[in-house]
């Protein structure tokens, strides 16, 4: 009997580990068997209750074992060996009840974390539409980004030919400005030549009108 017993203990261990870590489908495998097994509640109510009244007689032999080694004064060696034996049974099978709750347990608050999640998600179809939204507005983000930088590059072309047309419209205006300083500077000889020539014309007259007073 404690062959099985360390059996079913290392089997719930192992049951009670898959439930708790999530390895490959070995969770919603057992899942699935543990759902099969509470369809059948009587049944293991009933294994649980054997195993249970069994455990009751193991502690009850253990007690009137010691209290039979307190009147001796000692325990025979074949108490011993059944002292030894029944503690050990009824070890195992307080592991036994204590795993097979546990795993109950973890079965139960599994169910209430999957209904929760299925009640809180978002429908696979809405998902599926808010991932494509979601690529979409990517792809018109990158092509805007492209537009802008595109824009950006034409602004400075447009920046360089406005400073490139501008300081060619400064040299011109220099240009204008020297060639209206140096008409400026034709009138006022102009000016200059004519006043010249008109003293010029006088003094010829002046020289003239006094040669011409004296006798030949």
């Amino acid at each position: 009997m404690i062959p099985l017993f360390f059996l079913v203990v290392c089997s719930e261990g192992v049951v009670a580990f898959l439930l708790v870590v999530k390895i490959g489908p070995f969770r919603d495998l057992i899942m699935k068997c543990l759902d099969q097994v509470k369809m059948r509640r009587a049944t293991v109510l009933t294994i649980a209750g054997t195993i249970f009244a069994i455990l009751l007689s193991n502690l009850f032999s253990i007690l009137k074992i010691q209290n039979k080694g307190a009147k001796i004064g000692t325990m025979t060696p074949m108490d011993q060996v059944l002292w030894r034996t029944n503690l050990l049974e009824a070890t195992l099978m307080g592991f036994t009840l204590f795993l097979g709750f546990l795993i109950d347990r973890i079965h139960h608050y599994m169910h209430k974390l999957i209904k929760l999640r299925s009640s809180n998600g978002v429908p696979k179809d809405v998902a599926e539409r808010l991932e494509k939204e979601k690529l979409e507005l990517k792809q018109k983000e990158e092509k805007a980004a492209a537009e802008l930088k595109k824009l950006r590059n034409e602004v400075s072309g447009l920046t360089e030919i406005l400073k490139k047309l501008k300081w060619e419209s400064t040299g011109k205006d220099k240009r204008i400005e020297s060639a209206e300083s140096e008409i400026e500077a034709l009138r006022k000889t102009k000016h200059d030549l004519f006043l010249e020539y008109d003293r010029l014309l006088e003094d010829n007259e002046r020289m003239q009108k006094q040669f011409g007073g004296y006798p030949s």
